[in-house]
């Protein structure tokens, strides 16, 4: 195995995406923008790879792509490709990544890292092994990218809000919340391992990680599914995934989070809400108001103190610095740029890439838990 990264004189690093929907589409966008932005290694849109021909050709020439292709395996024998970027179903994960990352490939997989841990531990372990020859991998948790998330990490770090008691994660939306709505492969098990767990909650379990900066130990929760039956192309089909998700997590460093995700929480769009407790002060998030960041500084007067809003767009945020003048606002698709241009640095300097597939594989576990203590009634499951 060699390492494929080009020098100056050689070229781009050749990008290949696979999956071409909606997180292809949103890393397409990347790949377009991301020289644009940040003094990164510079990227070629190689080929965009999917199902079908014709809708994947379409989507490669809307989105800048030189060319299409429906044989992800032959993406992997061609020289002019260096990173391979899966934006699949999560059951096709792990023997793309894996197979890409025996072939000298940098690799990025959409979360969840795969549909279990079984899946996620071989995929952890191939990427141990490519990394022993230069070959960087990373689970895409883009909202490690929000300024403000980025922001509240170093404060918590920095010991703004003290010694961190407890924390709030919620991440709601209501795409499901109508009973009529159709079936689709994210409600079927075996293509997307779970429901709002995997999908939404892998998010949510990362910030935890993220921000804390401190393993999960424990875990005690309960699923449901409220809507048994959905309408298939052939007829009623069973679903076979959560619809929604609570649990208690402890973290090593012993603070105390909650978690609740859902995809039938009628009225939310996409929020992803965080609140973090500490005994000098606290902090809280909400991703429909993504450039702004809420402190509690408890170390004040008492007759001053009260949430202060912090519009996370200067030069000296996190990532804030690469896109416009201060105050003028970033969106969702703006962490995807950041994402890609974290990895080709990890690429081009030999650094670590963060997050790693290992960092995919330990939430990974804790999902498994959240479904483990479920079953057993709540029971408390140690990791």
């Amino acid at each position: 195995m060699t390492t494929p990264v080009p020098d100056a004189a050689a070229g781009a690093l050749g990008v290949a995406v696979l999956g071409y929907s909606f997180m292809g589409k949103a890393h397409s966008n990347a790949w377009r923008n991301v020289n644009a932005f940040y003094p990164t290694p510079r990227v070629a849109q190689k080929v965009l790879v999917g199902r079908d021909a014709g809708h994947v050709a379409e989507a490669a020439r809307q989105y800048g792509w030189e060319e299409s292709g429906t044989d992800w395996r032959s993406v992997l024998e061609r020289d002019d490709i260096h990173v391979v970027d899966i934006c699949t179903p999560g059951h096709l994960h792990a023997d793309m990544a894996v197979a890409a990352l025996e072939a000298g490939k940098h690799v990025l997989v959409e979360k969840p890292l795969a549909n279990s841990v079984a899946e996620a531990e071989r995929m952890a372990a191939a990427a141990a092994a490519a990394r022993a020859h230069g070959v960087r991998s990373m689970v895409g948790f883009n909202y490690r990218r929000v300024p403000a998330l980025a922001l509240a990490r170093k404060m918590i770090a920095d010991g703004r809000v003290g010694e961190v008691r407890q924390a709030r994660v919620s991440y709601l939306q209501d795409w499901l919340a109508d009973e009529h709505a159709p079936m689709t492969w994210r409600l079927r098990r075996e293509t997307a391992g779970s429901g709002a767990l995997g999908d939404l909650a892998s998010h949510a379990v990362d910030q935890i990680r993220f921000l804390l900066g401190s393993p999960v130990d424990s875990v005690s929760a309960t699923v449901t599914t409220f809507v048994g039956t959905r309408r298939g192309a052939d007829g009623p089909e069973r679903v076979s995934v959560d619809d929604a998700a609570w649990a208690t997590l402890r973290t090593a460093s012993g603070a105390v989070a909650s978690l609740e995700v859902s995809r039938c929480a009628t009225g939310r769009k996409n929020a992803l809400q965080i609140e973090v407790y500490g005994s000098l002060g606290g902090l809280r998030f909400d991703l429909e108001r993504l450039n702004e960041l809420q402190f509690f500084d408890a170390t004040l007067p008492g007759e001053v103190q009260g949430y202060s809003r912090i519009l996370v767009t200067e030069d000296s945020h996190p990532y804030a610095g690469a896109w416009w003048p201060a105050g003028h606002t970033l969106g969702w698709d703006h962490t995807f740029t950041s994402q890609a241009a974290d990895f080709l640095r990890a690429i081009g300097s030999g650094a670590p890439a963060a997050p790693d597939f290992e960092d995919g594989l330990d939430v990974q576990r804790v999902l498994h838990a959240v479904t483990d203590s479920a079953a057993r009634a709540g029971a408390t499951v140690h990791l």
